[in-house]
């Protein structure tokens, strides 16, 4: 269950569980110490773990069941997919070492433009938070 880190704030697991998303959590937090993060979540049930211990300057945002449609990182994902759509891999790590690439090629404003939901820049602007 060891995370593996590069330069700026990226975990890797083999799997996803309360544990593993307790020191996600954990480690989201302390990367990012002032400020106030909003996660959108699903409602996975490592997301909802009674004895998870929510950082103090973390929100968990709850989407509806059943609507990745509204869940930002599936937009982003279809656009990681683009890079990856006709490419073949003859190993697991060579896909992952792609993967990897490509997530630390990102620019702030391409998270933005892609994830940028009207709805979510909206409600943020209103809060005074974006």
């Amino acid at each position: 269950m060891e995370p593996t880190t590069g330069e700026q704030f990226f975990l890797q697991f083999t799997h996803v569980d309360r544990q593993c998303y307790q020191l996600f959590l954990e480690q989201f937090s302390q990367a990012y110490p002032d400020s106030l993060n909003i996660l959108q979540v699903d409602n996975g049930a490592f997301h909802k773990a009674k004895d998870l211990a929510i950082p103090d300057n973390i929100i968990l945002l709850f989407q509806p069941p059943y609507c990745p449609e509204l869940n930002p990182i599936e937009r982003l994902w279809q656009h990681l997919k683009k890079d990856l759509r006709w490419a073949l891999f003859k190993h697991l790590t060579q896909l992952q070492t792609k993967v990897d690439r490509l997530i630390a090629d990102l620019t702030t404003e391409t998270v933005a433009s892609v994830t940028g939901f009207g709805f979510i820049v909206d409600a943020l602007s209103v809060a005074r938070i974006f």
